[in-house]
């Protein structure tokens, strides 16, 4: 599969990634991405420390289907040794494509402890634990960087050419700071920056919201590949929409309300399959369900009542409720605008 992968970055096809993401980047979402076209997908970061421990729970976010692959696993920490030391293990034990290092997680806690961007605050540490990493398998090894931990640090070219000296084989740059968090518009600017400073393929990441945007971001970068991440989040058919505007075809339109809800209600079961613990599956799905009702009319409302549920049946029968009254038109906020299209066929039909 390494070969593989380095083909496809290297030749004049652009593959879609799905991002590494705590809390979204799950197996049954992972799944459905692929469905809708997702080429490469990416494990929810995890610690290299509590992998050498041996926590349980860790190891629950390394499990993946054979149908996920190619998949990398990401692992994050700030201990060359470790790092290692996670990375055989995961290698071994798990057997992914290829081993991502983030460097890039701006969250507190991982940064405090020097993780993730943290590290970017020493660019002698990430060369150090590259070649830990590269050298303690035979896998992929690839890296995902911000431009540097502030403003002042800011070098995404340099730190390239460090993460590449060291071993990197593939390099993901969101070109934001660790100070940036998610804030203003990514600098896809220093992804074509980058991509001039390296030999190695660079993926970009940030700010992909629609087909269109994906075509864009590599006609002004240059880039290998393209990672997506909070776009996809509620969208997993933004990767079919990406593949189509890439491939210089025409963007299927979003699906319908309809189709949306049939959509989350797989993606529903999917989590529900996959989590030993069904009630808690559908309590960490709850974030997803205010993903996938965004921008719809009295939106606000359904949310509140999905936040609240707690079964499989409970999503199905609010879900179902809310679409009878929109294809009705008879929502709040409703009454001053044009039915939908399918509102529209649904009355005609009737």
């Amino acid at each position: 599969m390494r070969d593989t992968i380095l083909h496809w970055l290297k030749s004049d096809w652009t593959p879609l990634y799905l991002a590494p993401q705590a809390g979204v980047s799950e197996s049954p979402f992972r799944r459905l991405c692929r469905r809708f076209g997702a080429d490469v997908v990416v494990s929810e970061f995890v610690s290299a420390e509590a992998i050498c421990r041996g926590s349980e729970r860790t190891f629950e976010y390394l499990r993946f289907d054979e149908d996920e692959r190619p998949i990398g696993v990401q692992i994050f920490g700030a201990e060359p040794h470790r790092m290692a030391e996670a990375a055989r293990y995961v290698a071994d034990t798990f057997e992914p494509d290829f081993i991502d290092i983030n460097f890039g997680c701006p969250v507190k806690k991982v940064v405090k402890r020097n993780g993730g961007s943290g590290c970017l605050r020493d660019l002698g540490l990430v060369s150090e634990i590259v070649a830990a990493v590269r050298g303690a398998t035979e896998l992929l090894t690839t890296v995902k960087v911000r431009s540097g931990f502030n403003e002042k640090t800011r070098q995404p070219a340099r730190i390239g050419e460090v993460c590449e000296a060291a071993g990197a084989e593939v390099i993901t740059l969101h070109p934001r700071t660790r100070a940036d968090m998610y804030s203003g518009e990514a600098r896809w600017s220093e992804i074509r920056e980058l991509k001039e400073a390296v030999s190695i393929p660079v993926i970009g990441n940030g700010d992909i919201r629609s087909g269109e945007d994906a075509a864009r971001m590599r006609d002004e970068t240059g880039c290998d590949g393209i990672m997506i991440a909070r776009g996809s989040h509620g969208d997993p058919w933004l990767f079919q929409q990406a593949r189509a505007a890439l491939d210089g075809k025409p963007v299927p339109p979003d699906p319908t309300v309809a189709e949306r809800f049939q959509i989350c209600m797989e993606h529903a079961r999917n989590a529900q399959e996959f989590e030993p613990d069904s009630e808690r599956a559908i309590i960490e799905f709850r974030k997803h369900l205010g993903w996938y009702t965004k921008g719809l009319p009295s939106g606000r409302d359904l949310r509140q009542e999905l936040f609240q549920v707690e079964t499989l049946d409970d999503i199905q029968e609010r879900l179902q409720a809310y679409l009878d009254r929109y294809l009705e038109g008879t929502l709040p906020g409703m009454e001053s605008r044009p039915l939908p299209d399918e509102a529209r066929l649904a009355a005609s039909a009737g």
